[in-house]
């Protein structure tokens, strides 16, 4: 296991399980942004589990079952595509940096965990 999938795993973990938290707390942030991208608030807890599902998988992934890691990871990259396909298709592009972030860890972790 590399220095460098380590790292940019457990960044993608702490990431997404910090904006999971925020989803399901309701964070003003996570709402103003919903409603700006026309995501209907009730998606928003749904939309916490994946991101919570997701930062659980590559967690397990690290420690003891390294296909999970892959999963998620695939899961992640997908979620984000479509995050930022959302902010693209809803022309709000101020904020856009913060699903590329995420989408850019997402990838990192699954270039990383296949590649070993």
């Amino acid at each position: 296991m590399s220095i460098a999938y380590v790292i940019v795993a457990v960044a993608a973990i702490a990431a997404n399980a910090g904006i999971a938290a925020a989803d399901f707390a309701g964070a003003p942030f996570v709402l103003a942004n919903s409603a700006e991208v026309n995501v209907p608030r009730s998606w928003i807890p749904r939309l916490a589990a994946l991101k919570a599902a997701g930062a659980a998988g590559l967690l397990i992934g690290l420690v003891a079952f390294p296909p999970l890691g892959i999963a998620a990871a695939v899961g992640l990259v997908l979620f984000y595509i479509g995050a930022v396909a959302t902010h693209v298709r809803t022309r709000v592009l101020h904020n856009l940096y913060f699903p590329a972030g995420y989408l850019t860890l997402a990838v990192a972790t699954l270039a990383l965990s296949a590649a070993r």
